[in-house]
């Protein structure tokens, strides 16, 4: 699978977040799951966006999709 997220980048903030070493396996488990959720929170957000009568997604659509 095609990752949009580099791993190197993610493996940087789990160790910046506590992880002292991440397997390769986990940081791939960590770009799937963080693609998802960007995923889901960028749909969430252009809902939003759409109901305000914008195709631009603004940070205040961003954080009503993370508080929705």
């Amino acid at each position: 699978m095609a990752n949009d997220l580099p791993i190197a980048a993610v493996v940087r903030i789990a160790k910046k977040n506590g992880a002292e070493r991440v397997g390769s396996d986990a940081a791939q488990a960590i770009v799937d799951a963080a693609e998802d959720y960007i995923a889901k929170l960028t749909k969430e957000a252009s809902k939003y966006a759409l109901h305000a009568g914008r195709k631009t997604i603004k940070k205040e659509d961003v954080d009503m999709a993370v508080n929705a």
